[in-house]
């Protein structure tokens, strides 16, 4: 299987890596640290001595002579380890720790809190256009996402189909999470309608027929297992009356097209908006993750209903972007911008849209949607590319 570089660059010290699965991170550390000592607690064997007797890791790492550096890959199965790690680190005697985990739920209450700031918290996300360089097809990208794991099938669709049902039966129903799988499972359904959207739990609960503490559970819990996110209000300064409710995002377009049902009501272009809208979301969440500038994402949207779909807010600038599945500029599209600009007037906007030509209309930049991806590199920032 070809190898594909990624941005992703690890610190020099001990650090959790955590990602979906699929995402590569295993495949990422076994060619970046080819000599590290690396323990599988994917292999029940692993997982049930360890459970049994967490000090034997201790035994183990202090077995292995000049040895220093050790991987715990999905370290979240046997959580007590993380005490025996915080002790090792803390006898200051060299010991580099990374430990990889496809959910985040357990390591919540125990791990990284655990390790009292010792371990960086670091993220992998679904592969960018920008990393695939020519080999990336938009196309492809709205339909299957860009997971590792599916990229680099050869029936995409059987692996993309499989992938929510892996995740519900071996990160939900084995670790316990929910009592009712079959609630989980429509309410996966249900919460699809909402990506890209301002989540509304209690339309979804009446969806699942749940009740809303129920939802807003699975909602923490989809966040945990890192197959759902969220991104907040932009408050900052604000002058005028806002939405409270945070905008949800499944993590990858094509996990997205997977779950979301389909039929002769459903408007294409609807499905098509909301994974062109996702997939600009990943994009900009692995640029910020990636990149050494701490900024944050937001969107913005008023009480009236007037809505950017993201704002990028850093030491670097404020940039205001909205996305359009469409392949001609309309004056509305160009709305939320204006009225952001009127708040913020030293804010930037642009405006990604499927055409195929860089305009500048009533002075907002409007690029091409696979341009802009495709250019985006955590070594950049937004002026370089839309300048």
């Amino acid at each position: 299987m070809e190898l594909i570089d990624r941005f992703f660059t690890p610190p020099d010290g001990s650090f959790f890596l955590l990602g979906p699965r699929g995402t590569g991170k295993s495949t990422f550390i076994t060619r970046y640290f080819p000599d590290a000592f690396c323990i599988d607690l994917l292999d029940p064997e692993n997982i049930r001595s360890f459970s049994a007797r967490p000090e034997r890791l201790e035994e183990i790492v202090r077995a292995q002579g000049d040895q220093r550096h050790f991987v715990i890959d999905e370290v979240q199965r046997v959580p007590e380890l993380l005490t025996v790690v915080h002790r090792l680190i803390e006898a200051k005697l060299g010991f580099r720790f990374t430990l990889t985990g496809s959910s985040g739920r357990k390591l919540k209450r125990t791990g990284v809190d655990l390790l009292g700031g010792r371990a960086l918290l670091m993220t992998m996300h679904p592969f960018m256009a920008s990393e695939l360089g020519k080999r990336f097809r938009l196309e492809d990208a709205l339909l299957f996402g860009l997971l590792p794991i599916v990229w680099s099938a050869g029936n995409r669709d059987e692996v993309m189909r499989s992938y929510a049902a892996l995740y519900v039966r071996e990160e939900v129903q084995m670790e316990g999470l929910v009592r009712n799988v079959g609630n989980f499972s429509r309410f996966l359904e249900a919460v699809s309608f909402s990506h890209s959207s301002v989540l509304n739990i209690s339309n979804v609960a009446r969806e699942c027929e749940v009740e809303r503490k129920v939802v807003e559970g699975f909602v923490a819990i989809l966040e945990d297992i890192l197959l759902g996110w969220t991104i907040p209000i932009f408050t900052k300064r604000a002058k005028r009356k806002l939405s409270a409710h945070p905008k949800f995002y499944l993590f990858d377009t094509g996990v997205f097209r997977s779950l979301r049902p389909r039929g002769p009501l459903d408007r294409p272009e609807e499905i098509e908006g909301q994974a062109l809208e996702g997939l600009v979301a990943q994009h900009l969440r692995a640029w910020i993750a990636y990149s050494r500038l701490k900024r944050e994402l937001f969107f913005w949207r008023t009480r009236s209903g007037v809505e950017v779909d993201f704002v990028i807010y850093g030491p670097d600038g404020l940039w205001a972007i909205e996305v359009k599945n469409a392949g001609r500029i309309r004056p509305a599209d160009l709305r939320g911008l204006r009225s952001f600009q009127e708040e913020y007037p030293r804010s930037k906007a642009f405006l990604l849209y499927r055409g195929k030509e860089r305009l500048i209309t009533e002075g907002i930049i409007c690029a091409p949607c696979e341009d802009f991806l495709v250019k985006l590199r955590p070594d950049h920032g937004l002026d370089e590319i839309f300048t």
